[in-house]
């Protein structure tokens, strides 16, 4: 008797999840309405980051499957299990919270194709706090600045991406909120295409309280910044920075030996030498983030239709 297999999924949505034991049945039922109407043969992945509630039964019982971790590890650990465990050649990622309508789904799966990765963009008419958009506009500006491509949403969790690609930046990923920025970040710097479609996204609906902490994740996404100036694009950093120190080592000397008649000095020495050195930095680190990527181009099989 032959061996019956199971065919692989097209569309896999992954949806990190933490205490949403109260509003998660009704994502799933919603996601599985949705995505039915794209694509009959698709997977629901839950990955239940720890939870202290019942959120592992109620999205059992609402037809997901899901993948336990033993202990809270982050966001972004959980996006990258469900990348692991997932078999779709489409990965969507979606808000446990009710934040994310399922229907807009369609419009991301739909530009896959032509586009490497599609992004859900916050649109004005979106339910969100007004200190969060006036940083997410500062890390737009940023990574736009950082990346030589517009970024209208650095910072969503609403993607739909080709699962190799994907898979191909899973070792770079870290395991907080950041991991979606990662994500993009490394898309566009590796070549890939990049699209935004506009979505419009509600207040969370979950009783339990944001897992995003002001202070101690504004720190990190502050860091993050650091990381993509150095990590993605170096010399855009490091050009800039030691341009701007020679040029004020160089006035500084120029000052005290024609304005106060006095010797060049040590401290127009020492900014122009630290901004040789800065530059020079900035090559090496240029070099290392290129043989970076690269390696992830290497280990990557772009996979064939069979």
């Amino acid at each position: 008797m032959p061996v019956q297999t199971t065919k692989a999924p097209r569309i896999s949505v992954i949806i990190p999840c933490l205490n949403e034991g109260d509003v998660i049945g009704e994502v799933i039922k919603k996601t599985q309405s949705a995505v039915k109407k794209i694509e009959r043969n698709s997977e629901i992945l839950v990955i239940n980051d720890g939870s202290t509630d019942n959120t592992s039964a109620v999205a059992r019982a609402a037809g997901a499957t899901v993948v336990e971790h033993p202990y809270n590890i982050g966001y972004g650990a959980a996006i990258k299990t469900g990348i692991r465990h997932a078999r779709g050649s489409i990965l969507i990622t979606l808000d446990s919270d009710g934040q994310h309508d399922p229907n807009d789904i369609q419009k991301l799966v739909e530009k896959i194709g032509l586009y490497d990765m599609v992004v859900g963009s916050r649109s004005r008419q979106s339910d969100t706090e007004t200190h969060r958009d006036l940083a997410n506009m500062g890390f737009n500006s940023f990574a736009s600045y950082v990346s030589g491509r517009k970024i209208e949403d650095l910072t969503s969790g609403f993607r739909a991406i080709k699962a190799h690609i994907a898979r191909q930046f899973l070792y770079l990923l870290p395991n907080t909120f950041s991991c979606s920025s990662t994500l993009t970040l490394s898309t566009v710097r590796a070549g890939y295409s990049l699209c935004y479609v506009p979505i419009q996204v509600a207040r969370r609906r979950g009783k339990g309280k944001s897992k995003i902490k002001p202070l101690q994740d504004g720190m990190r996404f502050l860091f993050l910044i650091l990381k993509i100036a150095v990590f993605y694009a170096p010399l855009k950093i490091f050009i800039p920075t030691s341009l701007a120190m020679f040029i004020v080592g160089l006035g500084y000397g120029l000052l005290r030996m024609l304005a106060w008649g006095v010797r060049y000095g040590q401290t127009s020495a020492l900014l122009m030498s630290t901004a040789v050195l800065i530059f020079m930095v900035g090559l090496v680190s240029e070099q290392i983030a290129q043989l970076r990527f690269d390696r992830s181009e290497s280990n990557t099989r772009i996979p064939t239709d069979e």
